[in-house]
């Protein structure tokens, strides 16, 4: 049986997950979200992310503060992991460290982090924080998550650091999960890569090629041998999931045709100062055309569209280089989640591992 997790991406905000005008069932209230965080563990569903922002962008006028909705979900749920987004140049890392302490115990070891080192800049002066070079935000982040784990795991912590000083801190009770809460991230810069190879847990990628991922998933284990841990893979992609290929494509081009062209660009101006800004120009974005930036993290690249048995073998095949979880995101999430738990999931779980390689291994 394929050990592969599903994840999917929390409809916290205003606007669904494709910036266009066409309708999307989808709803970004408590009852709803807490309906559907119960779907989605019912349905197979590993883990659940909780998206951070602060000021609007790409047609989310409206949102909730990511930590809080895993706060208050966790008492709504029972096995699903629950992972808040955090920027690391809006937050101290210790009282991070004890805020996500403390929805763990009580959630019974279900509370994860995913650090954002930031690609908004916008959001950093309206807050009146310093704007950091990309590298730099990087930089901080390993920081970041330094005091995270040395706070969940040392009876007494100190650390010196160019961003952070902790002196002889402590927290109690530490965390259920052991050794610590597992910490995400994503990007795909070098520095991103870099600091997940020596930090992180997880590195979440945007939606790419089969071919793309497998370079990025060798390229990162390879920096992980050399620190003596591995890397889990978390994907972005969004299903279309529908009866015929012909139907799934269609429903992909009306999405595209009805998008907002102002705001999509609005949005490509913005995450200039992502892979763009990067000195190999190989960041997040950095070549994403207009309609990938209409899904705002590169989904449709991955080409989740079709019925049950494309999908499933699309996955399967990023499960072979190395995936570990697919972060799904759906135009409309009140039928379609659920359907993709019924329809999917159980379909690759389902499929031999004879063809998965031996990846990641270390002495």
């Amino acid at each position: 049986m394929v050990d592969l997790q599903f994840g999917y991406w929390m409809p916290l905000g205003s606007g669904g997950y494709v910036i266009s005008s066409i309708p999307q069932r989808t709803d970004w209230s408590l009852d709803y979200n807490a309906n559907l965080a119960q779907t989605a563990e019912d349905l197979g569903f590993d883990y659940g992310l909780a998206p951070a922002r602060f000021i609007a962008s790409h047609g989310w006028e409206y949102q909730q503060e990511a930590i809080t909705c895993t706060a208050v979900l966790s008492a709504q749920t029972k096995r699903l992991k629950l992972i808040s987004a955090v920027h690391t140049g809006l937050w101290h890392p210790a009282v991070v460290a004890k805020m996500g302490a403390t929805i763990d115990n009580y959630s019974g070891g279900r509370f994860a982090i995913n650090i954002l080192s930031g690609w908004f800049k916008d959001e950093y002066r309206a807050f009146g924080e310093h704007w950091l070079d990309h590298d730099e935000r990087y930089r901080r982040s390993e920081e970041f998550i330094q005091v995270l784990k040395g706070m969940w795991t040392q009876d007494e912590f100190t650390f010196k650091g160019d961003f952070f000083r902790i002196n002889q801190g402590w927290l109690k009770p530490r965390p259920t999960s052991k050794p610590h809460p597992e910490v995400f991230q994503g990007g795909n810069s070098k520095a991103a890569r870099r600091m997940a190879g020596k930090y992180s847990d997880w590195y979440f990628m945007n939606g790419n090629s089969v071919e793309a991922v497998k370079a990025q998933i060798d390229e990162i284990s390879a920096i992980a041998q050399q620190e003596g841990r591995t890397v889990k893979f978390g994907l972005n992609g969004f299903v279309i999931l529908r009866d015929t290929e012909e139907e799934a494509h269609a429903q992909l081009q009306d999405i595209i045709a009805n998008a907002d062209p102002k705001i999509v660009n609005a949005f490509g101006e913005q995450v200039k100062q992502a892979g763009a800004s990067t000195r190999d120009n190989i960041g997040m974005w950095a070549d994403s055309d207009f309609a990938n930036l209409v899904q705002p993290n590169d989904g449709f690249k991955t080409k989740l569209f079709g019925p049950p048995e494309v999908i499933a073998d699309r996955i399967r095949q990023y499960y072979d280089v190395g995936v570990d979880l697919i972060l799904c995101a759906f135009l409309h999430y009140t039928d379609e989640l659920p359907d993709f738990g019924r329809r999917v999931i159980p379909l690759v779980r389902q499929l031999s591992t004879d063809r998965r390689p031996v990846l990641k291994q270390v002495a």
